[in-house]
């Protein structure tokens, strides 16, 4: 006797880590928020554009993770050999929408109208370490305008921004939309003295720490360092007290309106010439903003905003939500941060050797989804279809028909397709479809010609609220005759 083969062992039902399953109502409230920012990137002559989930890794470029390994950061694979030899190309799952955009807009560059105006909304996976809220699979919602320098197209971006947030559910009050420059950036860096490279990305990135630990606390960490919250200490950027200055005057100047931030602004950039050329592109912007009705009260000029600085070469932009959620321990906090973005015109140049210039912004679509569920916009429990019950297996085409008129009339309908023996099973079935109606007609109904309909909601209700005697009166189910099905069920839905 041939000895027994090892029994392979069965595959796990889990979920990859850092990636998660979408169902009913996940899906069905995305593609309703998406669809509602669609609407709204169609009205202002964006077109759509959905690219190839793989990239070549020559594409993505410098806006991987790490150049130096390129499947660190990015699910990425080589091609087998080459016919005549030589390796093959080493593709990727696309990082962002962004990358891909670029390669479109040079690949087209001669069928493409310029300016091309696109919007995206797809996913993208990054191979990054999973944690809690971070995945390696998720959405994002792209708008971009490529080939227009002008600061229209930032001020544009963001009025579409501020209306598409407010169609998609967020009310006006709830979100501001805060507007820098990375050329005043530059100025107050050129005011320092600070070259650029690390001494500059370090004064960078503690201006980008004014949020949290204020004016003092930059202050420290500009210049000798601070002790953290923890009591360890921060070493400083090492810049002199007057060095510090410039940047302490930029980040304060906030003012009570845009034109009194403007005024700072111009102040604290001194003579750097590139800052004054950031200052009068946020005062067009902030200019054309107001044409289009979009108040200081939805979009504002804000210096402490810092974004992608190795990636944006002129204005940035990012959308707040500003209305308080509970966190998990029923603690007070703001939503903050969901959607950002600003002008990068170095990306396209990667592929042509020309500048094009572009400017965009991304909706991270998690979160904003996140967001309306908070403010009680979106989450409820989804209706799902009427079920109609098999009582008799040699019926089912008269239970097929019935389903077929009721979907002829715009209703959402089923039969049931498990075991029909059991009908307390066909009921808790439509339970957890949570149908909002049980179609039932057994031999004695057809004889007669009728249907029975059930209310479930109602029926629910009653059971948790009324006497037995009331429940037993079966005031949620109603006997129609056939031809009345559509109209009875309409009526209950309605």
């Amino acid at each position: 006797m041939a000895k027994d083969q090892k029994k392979q062992p069965r595959p796990k039902a889990e979920t990859p880590k850092g990636f998660r399953d979408y169902f009913g109502a996940d899906v069905t409230e995305r593609k309703q928020m998406l669809d509602r920012i669609a609407e709204i990137y169609h009205r202002h002559g964006f077109e759509p554009l959905e690219t190839s989930a793989v990239e070549t890794v020559e594409a993505l470029g410098k806006f991987l993770p790490d150049v130096d390994r390129p499947n660190a950061g990015v699910f990425a694979w080589q091609e087998a050999e080459v016919p005549g030899g030589g390796a093959g190309d080493w593709l990727a799952l696309r990082y962002d929408l962004t990358a891909p955009l670029a390669r479109v807009a040079a690949q087209f560059r001669n069928d493409l109208p310029s300016p091309y105006r696109r919007y995206a909304m797809g996913p993208v996976w990054r191979n990054e370490k999973p944690g809690p809220g971070r995945f390696r699979q998720f959405y994002q919602c792209d708008a971009d305008t490529v080939g227009s320098a002008s600061v229209a197209a930032d001020a544009e971006i963001c009025a579409m921004l501020a209306a598409a947030l407010e169609h998609a559910g967020i009310a006006r009050g709830d979100y501001l939309i805060r507007i820098n420059n990375r050329k005043v950036l530059n100025g107050i860096l050129e005011s320092t003295g600070v070259a650029e490279g690390k001494p500059a990305d370090d004064v960078l990135r503690t201006i980008d720490k004014f949020d949290k630990v204020g004016e003092a606390g930059v202050r420290q960490l500009l210049t000798a360092g601070r002790k953290d919250d923890s009591g360890a200490f921060i070493e400083g950027v090492g810049l002199s007290p007057e060095q510090a200055g410039p940047v302490l005057a930029f980040l304060t100047s906030k003012g009570a309106d845009n034109a009194a931030t403007l005024q700072n602004l111009r102040a604290a950039v001194g003579a750097s010439a590139a800052g004054a050329e950031g200052v009068e592109e946020l005062a067009q912007i902030a200019e054309m903003l107001a044409a289009m009705g979009v108040g200081e009260d939805r979009a504002v000029i804000d210096p402490s905003i810092v974004r992608g600085l190795g990636y944006y070469t002129g204005p940035v932009f990012e959308a707040e939500l500003t209305f308080e959620i509970l966190d998990d321990k029923g603690r007070k906090r703001q939503f903050g941060s969901v959607a950002g973005g600003g002008r990068y015109d170095g990306l396209v140049e990667r592929f042509t050797g020309q500048k094009v210039p572009a400017t965009g912004v991304s909706i991270g679509v998690d979160r904003l989804l996140a967001a309306l569920r908070a403010k009680g916009l979106m989450g409820g429990i989804e209706p799902g279809p009427v079920v109609v019950t098999v009582m008799d297996r040699e019926r089912m085409a008269d239970y097929q028909a019935m389903a077929a008129e009721l979907r002829q009339a715009g209703i959402r309908a089923e039969v049931y397709l498990g075991n029909p023996k059991n009908f307390g099973n066909q009921l808790k079935y439509a339970d957890k479809r949570n149908a909002p109606v049980a179609v039932i007609q057994g031999g004695d109904e057809a004889a007669r010609g009728v249907v029975q309909v059930k209310d479930l909601i109602l029926g629910a209700k009653i059971a948790a609220e009324a006497s037995h005697e009331e429940w037993k009166a079966q005031p949620a189910q109603t006997e129609v005759a056939r031809a009345d099905l559509v109209a009875e069920v309409r009526r209950i839905l309605g």
